[in-house]
C-alpha cells in the first residue's frame, strides 16, 4: 500500500482533466443530520409496509426526529387522463479507461479489501482523451433511439441530466447536433445523483401536458474532473459514464410512470458539494481582480468534490425508503408488486440498507456498482441498460427507482418497463 500519493500523475490517470489544487479537507467539526416527518394537508400518505403516514423526509439541522402514526388517504394524483409516457428504449455508455482498486493504492493509501468491505466497488471508469460527457451522452442516446426504432429527426425534447456539462451553459445543443435532432428541444438539468429521476418525471409532464411525442432522457456526469485524486474518501467511490432512456407518447393504460415523490432541502448542501473557489482573496467587485483603477471580473473556478460520508449515508438510509414507500403509495402499489428495485448506485452498504428497510430481498435488487463505482446522474439508467439488455428486465416488469444526493435532493419513481 502507498503512503502520500506522488507529485507525478499516476499512469492509470494520465490524460484525466483533474482540477490541479487540492481543496482543504472537509473539517471534521461534529454535525448531525436530523429527520422530520412534516405533516401538512396534501403531504400525508399511507406506508404501505409500517403503516405510519409517510409524509415528508428533512434534514433540517434544528429539528429532532418525530413520526406520524395517523391514518391518512394519500395526495390526489398529477396523472392526466387519456395520455400517458411509454418507456420504449434504452442505451448506456462508458469511457474505455478502468480505473481498478489495485491501480488506486499505487497512489493513494488504500487497498482493494478496504474499498470492496466498504463500498462494494471493484473498478470505475474515467474518461480520457477526446471523451466527454457530450460523446457519452450522444452514444448512449442513439442506442437508445436504435432500440426503440426511432428517427433522430422524430424526437421532440432532449433533457441532458448532469452536473458536469462540457459547457457551462449546457451541454444538450451539442448532444442534440451531434444525433440530428433538428426539431428537438435541448436543455440541461441540474440535480446530481438524482437528476435522472427528476428528468425522467419531467419527460413525462412535457408529454402529458406539452404535446411532445419522443423525449430522450440522458444522465451523464464526469465526476472524474472534480474528485481529489489524492483524498481516499471521494476519489475511490466516483466513476464517468451515461445511459440514456426514451419515451413515447401512449395511451394513459400503457403508461410507465406509475407513481413519483421528489424532494429538496437545502440545509444538507454542506454535507456534499462542489463550490466556486473562493480561495483568492476579493478585490472591487465580488470575485473580481483590481487592475490600475479598473475592476474586473476574474476567472472563476470550481474547488474539489467535498463530503461528509457518514451524513450522506445517514439522510440515504432514512429518507430513500420513505420516498419509495410514497411512490408506491400514489402508484398504489406495495413493494411486494416490485419485480426489481434500482437504486442510485451509491454504495453497496446503503443499497443493502434501503432494501432491508423496504424488505425487498437482495435477489431483487439490481447493481453493477462494482464495475462502474458511483456515476451519478447515470447510475440509474446505465444499470437498467444493461439489466434490459441482459434479459433480466422484461417487457411488464415494474421497477422502483430512485436517486439521492447532492442538494440534497432525493426522489423515486416507480416505472413500468415497455
Amino acid at each position: 500500500m502507498a503512503g502520500a500519493a506522488a507529485t507525478s500523475q499516476p499512469a492509470c490517470l494520465q490524460g484525466l482533466a483533474v482540477h490541479s489544487r487540492v481543496p482543504t479537507s472537509l473539517g471534521r467539526a461534529p454535525c448531525r443530520v436530523f429527520f422530520q416527518y412534516i405533516e401538512t394537508p396534501g403531504q400525508r400518505r399511507m406506508s404501505s409496509s409500517t403503516g405510519l403516514d409517510v409524509v415528508r423526509c428533512s434534514t433540517s439541522s434544528t429539528t429532532e426526529e418525530t413520526n406520524a402514526a395517523r391514518n391518512s388517504s394519500a395526495r390526489t394524483t398529477r396523472r392526466v387522463v387519456g395520455r400517458g409516457s411509454k418507456l420504449i428504449g434504452s442505451g448506456s455508455a462508458v469511457p474505455k479507461h478502468v480505473i481498478s482498486n489495485d491501480e488506486l493504492s499505487k497512489f493513494v493509501e488504500t487497498s482493494d479489501e478496504w474499498i470492496r468491505v466498504r463500498t462494494g466497488i471493484q473498478s470505475r471508469r474515467v474518461i480520457t482523451g477526446d471523451e466527454t460527457v457530450t460523446s457519452l451522452s450522444v452514444e448512449s442516446a442513439r442506442k437508445a433511439l436504435e432500440m426503440a426504432n426511432v428517427k433522430p429527426e422524430d424526437v421532440d425534447l432532449i433533457l441532458l441530466c448532469t452536473s458536469t456539462p462540457d459547457d457551462l451553459f449546457g451541454s444538450a445543443p451539442q448532444v442534440q447536433k451531434e444525433l440530428g435532432c433538428t426539431k428537438a428541444l435541448a436543455f440541461d438539468l441540474t440535480a446530481a445523483c438524482s437528476g435522472f429521476v427528476l428528468g425522467l418525471v419531467t419527460a413525462t409532464r412535457f408529454i402529458k401536458g406539452g404535446g411532445y411525442e419522443n423525449v430522450l432522457v440522458i444522465g451523464a456526469d464526469a465526476l472524474s474532473r472534480y474528485v481529489n485524486w489524492t483524498d481516499r474518501g471521494t476519489c475511490i467511490l466516483f466513476g464517468d459514464a451515461s445511459g440514456a432512456l426514451l419515451l413515447q407518447a401512449a395511451d394513459d393504460d400503457q403508461d410507465s410512470l406509475l407513481g413519483f415523490d421528489l424532494h429538496s432541502d437545502g440545509n444538507g448542501d454542506k454535507h456534499l458539494h462542489v463550490r466556486l473557489d473562493s480561495a483568492e482573496p476579493k478585490s472591487g467587485l465580488q470575485n473580481g481582480a483590481t487592475n490600475g483603477h479598473a475592476t474586473l471580473p476574474s476567472r472563476a473556478n470550481y474547488t474539489c468534490l467535498e463530503m461528509n460520508g457518514k451524513e450522506v449515508f445517514r439522510f440515504a438510509v432514512k429518507c430513500v425508503p420513505l420516498v419509495v414507500e410514497a411512490a408506491l403509495q400514489e402508484a398504489g402499489l406495495t413493494g411486494n408488486n416490485l419485480d426489481w428495485l434500482l437504486l442510485h448506485q451509491a454504495n453497496q452498504r446503503i443499497l443493502d440498507s434501503v432494501s432491508e428497510r423496504l424488505n425487498i430481498p437482495a435477489d431483487k435488487v439490481i447493481s453493477n456498482l462494482a464495475n462502474y463505482g458511483n456515476t451519478s446522474a447515470a447510475s440509474i439508467p446505465l444499470a437498467l441498460d444493461e439489466a434490459v439488455r441482459s434479459g433480466q428486465v422484461q417487457p411488464g416488469h415494474i421497477v422502483g427507482t430512485a436517486g439521492f444526493g447532492a442538494g440534497l435532493t432525493w426522489g423515486s419513481a416507480i416505472v413500468r418497463w415497455g
